[in-house]
């Protein structure tokens, strides 16, 4: 049975040298990991990933956007691009430090984005960090606000060796009560380091 491939709409793809495109469908390949759901024909929209538990999270992300030629502007640590190697590839697959003493600054950022480029993915982790977390970030809301869109939720499985494009999440305008309800959802997806979570 063939393997139905995941579609990129025109307006998020990124159009990498082919040699890009291949290691990730390479790495995805050899690692057994597949990429499930589709990916929605919006301009614009805010994509949320977890469980966010292990720097491999980072590594297979990375396999899938490569594979699948996917442009996204992905919301990391502001540290990460301290380091020369690092700070080169978030830069190439389109990373914005985030200084979480300055959370306004990544609002500003993400909205200037929108504005010049039309058609935007911002990716993020609600966890905010590897180690386990009681209280997930509430950031995501406020740049879909900011942003005028929707927020698409992708889970990361270590079990199945899926990334799964699972639909939309829908705000309920209670902060607190979002971030439970997406908390509960991700349970559904095995983590690298259960732990963690």
């Amino acid at each position: 049975m063939k393997e139905e491939k995941t579609l990129v709409p025109k307006i998020h793809l990124a159009n990498r040298p082919k040699i890009i495109q291949w290691i990730g469908r390479t790495i995805q390949k050899f690692s057994g990991w597949k990429v499930q759901g589709e990916i929605p024909n919006l301009k614009k929209f805010v994509l949320v990933g977890g469980p966010h538990t292990s720097n491999w999270d980072f590594v297979h992300a990375l396999a899938l956007i490569w594979a699948i030629d996917l442009k996204m502007y992905v919301l990391a640590k502001h540290t990460l691009f301290s380091i020369p190697i690092l700070k080169n590839i978030m830069k190439g697959i389109g990373g914005i430090a985030v200084n979480r003493n300055h959370p306004k600054l990544v609002v500003d950022q993400v909205s200037k984005l929108v504005e010049e480029n039309g058609g935007v993915i911002i990716g993020l982790t609600p966890e905010g960090t590897r180690a386990k977390v009681e209280k997930w970030k509430s950031g995501f809301l406020r740049i879909a606000k900011q942003m005028d869109c929707k927020i698409a939720l992708i889970g990361i499985d270590f079990d199945k060796k899926v990334c799964t494009f699972s639909g939309f999440f829908e705000p309920s305008g209670d902060n607190e009560k979002d971030v439970r309800d997406l908390k509960s959802f991700y349970k559904d997806f095995k983590p690298k380091i259960p732990e963690n979570f």
